[in-house]
């Protein structure tokens, strides 16, 4: 067995590959890659990975951002700490989805079922990744937040948020009606919560509505700076390293 892993912690990369290993020494390492990017990049190119084990959210963005770009057809396995993915959803398609941190018994029924489903990856190779992800709740993201202000509690609809971000250690929505509301959720928890085909994770900081992206320039350093509809407190800067996924999303619209 062939095994890719997506993963950006490497020490989480490496205990992950170890104890593959102890269950199947058998099984061949062939990358351990740590962004979307080097993903795209890697599969991009004619490889033979059998398996595939992926964090769901990396450094620059969410592994699935990488199976939007490329065609895999290969089993995967999802391993994050949030179990806000549709778990059933991805189990019903032959893909299991283990959550962090989990147990070596945890990885060997994982492996187990891609093995038990072998048969039916080989004889077909072309398994729609896209038709599974477009059932995943994540694509669907949530629908609304409620927020407190002025004594008031009212619901905001995501399609009517710009973007979020962060500041001192606080989350703030911002409207297309630039209206700035304080939430308590992490955009950690917003990105496992907000569709990913609408919304993406600039940087540490923001996260941004596709809607309310004016336009996009090449900045010094191979960097990109993105100009929203709306007014945003700091300059929106894309990294060198996470510019082609980020293109790759607006794409897709």
């Amino acid at each position: 067995m062939k095994i890719v892993i997506i993963e950006d912690e490497v020490k989480a990369a490496k205990s992950l590959a170890s104890l593959i290993l102890q269950l199947r020494p058998e099984a061949q390492i062939l990358a351990q890659l740590q962004s979307v990017e080097a993903a795209i990049d890697y599969f991009s190119k004619p490889h033979q990975a059998e398996l595939v084990f992926s964090d769901v959210q990396l450094s620059d963005g969410i592994c699935f951002d990488i199976f939007r770009n490329v065609k895999l057809a290969c089993p995967i396995i999802f391993c994050t700490a949030y179990g806000e993915y549709a778990m059933d959803a991805i189990k019903a398609n032959g893909i299991d989805y283990i959550l962090k941190p989990f147990s070596r018994e945890d990885l060997e029924k994982a492996i187990e079922k891609v093995e038990a489903f072998g048969n039916f990856f080989q004889r077909d190779k072309n398994i729609d990744l896209e038709a599974l992800f477009s059932k995943l709740g994540k694509d669907e993201g949530k629908k609304s937040f409620l927020v407190f202000q002025n004594n008031k509690y009212i619901t905001i609809a995501s399609d009517q948020i710009a973007f979020f971000y962060t500041r001192h250690e606080t989350t703030h929505l911002v409207s297309f009606q630039k209206q700035t509301y304080t939430i308590p959720t992490s955009l950690d928890q917003l990105q496992s919560q907000l569709s990913s085909i609408q919304f993406y994770r600039l940087n540490r900081q923001y996260i941004i509505n596709f809607n309310a992206v004016k336009e996009v320039e090449h900045y010094y350093g191979r960097k990109l700076l993105v100009h929203l509809h709306i007014a945003t407190p700091d300059d929106l800067l894309v990294g060198k390293e996470r510019s082609t996924a980020f293109l790759g999303w607006l794409s897709e619209r």
